[in-house]
């Protein structure tokens, strides 16, 4: 089976608020064996116009346990603690 990988592009606009979004999104992840890949962390771009401000990527065991984590009412209630927080790009991609 592939796995499923959740990626995310972050332009966070409210840094404060956006912490929350964090604290709740962790135990999200947690709660649903996500293997974090990426969170954060320097970025260089190596080709194109692409400028991510911030890039996550979780691992999960298939595509649809990452595509079903985005549903899930822990990550419910992180969405609902970013609101006004942030401009979120993502993504549920089948990996190898």
């Amino acid at each position: 089976m592939s796995s499923g990988y959740v990626i995310a592009h972050v332009e966070v606009t409210n840094p404060t608020q956006y912490e929350e979004y964090k604290k709740w999104s962790s135990a999200a992840m947690q709660a649903h064996g996500a293997e974090v890949c990426v969170r954060g962390g320097q970025v260089e771009v190596l080709e194109g116009d692409w400028s991510p401000s911030r890039l996550v990527i979780l691992k999960f065991p298939s595509f649809e346990k990452a595509r079903a984590f985005y549903e899930t009412p822990e990550y419910l209630k992180a969405r609902e603690a970013r609101a006004g927080a942030a401009v979120m790009r993502m993504v549920a991609v089948e990996g190898l």
